[in-house]
């Protein structure tokens, strides 16, 4: 095509090629297709305090309103590969202290 896209195709491109490098990036770290793979979004802000009814709302949100920050960004998790290893204890290690 000779020209400019059309702002719908230019979304269209670009969440398609979004999707392509993530189907690459788990081939190439040798995940399977029926691993538990999840995406998250991290660096959001959530209200965890309660405000007064009569506080600014631009100052004071909601309680459990969510903020997403400039610098969010995309964590992809393969819950299938996330061993939990609970920490043991070293027996060689002595006691100083009683």
């Amino acid at each position: 095509m000779i020209g400019k896209l059309d702002p719908e195709e230019r979304v269209m491109n670009y969440k398609t090629e979004i999707y392509s490098q993530v189907g690459s990036v788990i081939k190439e770290l040798g995940w399977e297709d029926n691993d538990d793979v999840v995406v998250e979004i991290g660096g959001v802000a959530a209200t965890g305090t309660a405000t007064h009814p009569d506080a600014n709302p631009k100052w004071a949100k909601p309680y459990g309103s969510i903020s997403y920050q400039k610098d969010a960004f995309i964590v992809i998790k393969n819950k299938s590969r996330n061993p939990v290893v609970f920490s043991q204890s070293n027996p060689e290690l002595k006691q100083h202290h009683s």
